[in-house]
């Protein structure tokens, strides 16, 4: 059964907006809104654009820009690390073996 949406006020830019949100989503919700918050202040504080949708809207390329740069793959790849630690992982295992042989 679904969890009962609650109203959370969230803050951008100075500005107050109310946001339905899960109670278990609730701190995903801040981290973002705190993450959106800063890229906002970021580009006000730049001074090369003015009026909070115009902001607004520039954090809102910069914020999908970003996400889409990790999942094309010039962001961080999660099955190399992977490969990469189990290829570790390996290697510690033959050292483990070599010296356990030692005694």
């Amino acid at each position: 059964m679904a969890e009962p949406t609650n109203s959370v006020e969230v803050t951008l830019l100075g500005r107050t907006y109310r946001v339905a949100c899960e109670e278990s989503e609730r701190e995903a919700l801040m981290q973002a809104v705190a993450y959106l918050d800063g890229k906002m202040n970021e580009i006000r504080k730049a001074g090369k654009v003015i009026g909070a949708e115009r902001i607004a809207v520039m954090a809102a390329l910069n914020v999908a820009h970003e996400l889409l740069s990790l999942r094309l793959g010039s962001g961080f790849d999660v099955g190399q690390a992977k490969r990469r630690i189990s290829a570790i992982e390996s290697k510690i295992d033959a050292a483990i073996a070599k010296q356990e042989n030692l005694f």
